[in-house]
C-alpha cells in the first residue's frame, strides 16, 4: 500500500496586512501518496499557484504545514528541498545547449563529467530528446523545448515533481500529445507529482486524483470519474464538464438509499447516499447533457420545445426548453438517432442512474 508522501496540513497563505490583506490559500489539506499525480484545478486566482508555490519554497507559508518524506520543510529554502519544478514558459538558459540546460543543476551540485554524462544520456533517452543533444533551445519546437525543461527536472531525481501549467504555451494538438507523454513518464518513473492546470481536459487525462480549488479553498479532492460523477458541490458540477441544474424537491424516500424526486411535476427515482437527504428538502438535480434522452412527445411525460438544434458531426447538440429552464442535450453519433429540428415538441428522458442530487443552492 502507498504511504503518504507530500502532506500539506491547514496551509495558509495571506499577502498583505490590514485592511490590504488577502487570504489567498485558506486552510488547504492535501495527502499525496508515493508515486501519485494529483492535479491542482480552478479558475485564475483560486490558489492553487500559491500552493505549488509553498511546496516549492518560493513562497513561505502564512502558516500551515508541509511535510515530503515524513520531513518538515515549511521553511526550507527551495535549493533546499527535495523538489524540482517545470515551469510553462520553459526557463531555459538560450546560450546552453539541450546537453548543458539538463546537466546545469547537476554541475552545481559538483557531479563527476562522467556521472553527468551518463544521467543526462539516460534522461534523453528516456524523454525522447536523443541527437539534439548539441542543439540551441531557439532550434527547437515548443514540444521539444517542454522536454528539456521536463528532463532538467528529472535528471535531478527529486522526491516531489512540481509542473505549472507546463503546456500552457504549447498548441491545441501538441498539448494533447505531450499531456499523454507526461502521463507515460510519470508513471514510468513512478515520481511523486503535483500538476498544475485551469484545463479541466488536461487534468481529467493526467490525473489520479483531482483537487478542485476555488477562492483558495478546496471544494473536493477524488478520481476524475468520482468528482464528475458525484460533484459535491454547485461550482464543481459546473465546473468540471457540462452541467443542467433543475431544482427540486425529495418526495418518499422507499428506501435508506432511493429518494424520489418531484421535478418540475414529474417524479424521478434516485440512488443517493445514505441518510443524505430528508423528506421534503428543496434540492438541485444534476443533469449532464449526455444523460439526456430525446424521443417524439409522448402523453405524461416530461416534455420541452427544442429551441436550438445543431449539428456537430459526431453529435447533435441541442436547446431543450422545458418550463422556462433550458437544457442542453448532446446526443452521440446522431446518425444513429431520430433529429429534431427547432420548435418540435420531445420527451425528455434522464438515465437516472448517472442523475446525481445536491442541496439547493443559489447561483452566485
Amino acid at each position: 500500500m502507498r504511504q503518504d508522501y507530500l502532506v500539506l496540513k491547514h496551509l495558509v497563505k495571506v499577502f498583505g496586512t490590514g485592511e490590504a490583506a488577502f487570504t489567498a490559500v485558506d486552510n488547504v489539506n492535501i495527502d499525496v501518496q508515493e508515486g501519485e499525480l494529483v492535479t491542482l484545478l480552478g479558475p485564475s486566482g483560486c490558489g492553487k499557484t500559491t500552493t505549488l508555490r509553498m511546496i516549492s519554497g518560493f513562497e513561505l507559508p502564512t502558516s500551515g504545514e508541509i511535510r515530503i518524506d515524513g520531513e518538515d520543510v515549511s521553511t526550507t529554502p527551495p535549493n533546499q528541498r527535495p523538489t524540482t519544478m517545470v515551469f510553462q514558459n520553459y526557463a531555459l538558459f538560450p546560450h546552453l545547449t539541450v546537453f548543458e540546460n539538463i546537466a546545469y543543476g547537476l554541475k552545481i551540485r559538483r557531479r563527476s563529467a562522467h556521472s553527468i554524462r551518463e544521467q543526462v544520456e539516460n534522461i534523453m533517452q528516456l524523454v525522447g530528446l536523443e541527437g539534439l543533444a548539441e542543439r540551441a533551445p531557439a532550434q527547437l519546437s515548443g514540444g521539444q523545448q517542454q522536454r528539456v525543461s521536463l528532463a532538467r527536472s528529472l535528471v535531478m531525481e527529486p522526491k516531489v515533481l512540481l509542473l505549472d501549467e507546463p503546456l500552457s504555451n504549447l498548441d491545441a494538438k501538441l498539448r494533447v500529445s505531450t499531456r499523454l507523454e507526461i502521463r507515460k513518464l510519470q508513471q514510468r518513473v513512478g515520481i511523486t507529482s503535483v500538476y498544475v492546470t485551469h484545463d479541466q481536459e488536461e487534468a481529467m487525462t493526467l490525473s489520479d486524483r483531482v483537487v478542485i480549488m476555488h477562492q483558495g479553498k478546496i471544494m473536493q479532492i477524488g478520481s476524475p470519474q468520482a468528482i464528475y460523477a458525484k460533484p459535491a458541490n454547485r461550482f464543481v458540477a459546473d465546473f468540471i464538464g457540462k452541467a443542467n441544474f433543475l431544482e427540486g424537491r425529495v418526495g418518499s424516500m422507499p428506501s435508506n438509499d432511493e429518494i424520489v424526486l418531484d421535478i418540475l411535476g414529474k417524479k424521478f427515482q434516485v440512488v443517493v447516499q445514505k441518510g443524505s437527504f430528508s423528506e421534503g428538502q428543496r434540492v438541485l438535480l444534476v443533469v449532464r447533457p449526455e444523460s439526456v434522452k430525446l424521443i417524439p412527445k409522448m402523453p405524461d411525460t416530461l416534455t420541452g420545445t427544442v429551441q436550438e438544434a445543431v449539428y456537430l458531426g459526431s453529435q447533435m447538440v441541442y436547446e431543450v426548453e422545458i418550463e422556462k429552464n433550458i437544457i442542453t442535450v448532446e446526443i452521440a453519433n446522431p446518425q444513429e438517432h431520430m433529429v429534431f429540428k427547432a420548435g418540435e415538441e420531445v420527451t425528455i428522458n434522464f438515465q437516472e442512474k448517472s442523475l446525481h442530487i445536491l442541496p439547493y443552492e443559489e447561483v452566485q
